[in-house]
């Protein structure tokens, strides 16, 4: 049961007494359920396409049409390599990307999508965006704008604690 706006603006980040915060003071708290709430509106929006947020990122980077190996697909979108293998053999076998060995190294797999993933993708983008309209909405445009930018300072500057770290140059920050 959600807590009145007024008990929210009395309770103290911190209560007497007790070894930890409270859950609604920690950013890290904020990001999970934040994250499991986006991950509902894009199911609500996008549920015909049975397609999760990670299938559909990497789609949104093979759609130029380029190949590109699975270990770079996989930093593009921030997961790491076996996820990643995982992800796309799932959307090969949907016949949404083609794999195929690289001609330059024997070890290493290209992907690139197909027609249909295109496809998918271009039906999609519509209940994406609600998806992400929605999770917003309740943010003034410019209040939008600050909350996506400072998500993106905060990659930036904490990239290298993650599990899947980016190259730099791969993130993609917005500058005023």
């Amino acid at each position: 049961m959600m807590e009145s706006s007024a008990d929210e603006k009395s309770r103290p980040g911190k209560r007497p007494g007790r070894p930890y915060s409270d859950l609604w003071s920690r950013p890290g708290f904020l990001i999970r359920r934040l994250h499991q709430i986006h991950i509902g509106l894009f199911a609500e929006e996008c549920q015909q396409f049975d397609i999760t947020p990670v299938q559909y990122g990497l789609l949104t980077v093979l759609y130029s049409g380029n190949a590109l190996d699975q270990v770079t697909l996989a930093t593009e979108v921030g997961i790491d390599r076996t996820s990643g293998a995982d992800v796309m053999r799932r959307l090969e076998r949907r016949g949404l990307l083609v794999r195929v060995q690289s001609k330059e190294d024997r070890r290493a797999k290209l992907v690139q999508i197909t027609d249909e993933g295109k496809a998918l993708v271009r039906a999609m983008q519509p209940s994406m965006e609600r998806a992400q309209q929605r999770l917003l909405a309740p943010l003034k445009a410019a209040e939008q704008e600050s909350f996506v930018k400072l998500m993106q300072q905060l990659i930036l500057a904490n990239n290298s604690a993650s599990r899947a770290p980016m190259p730099k140059n791969m993130i993609r920050v917005e500058q005023s």
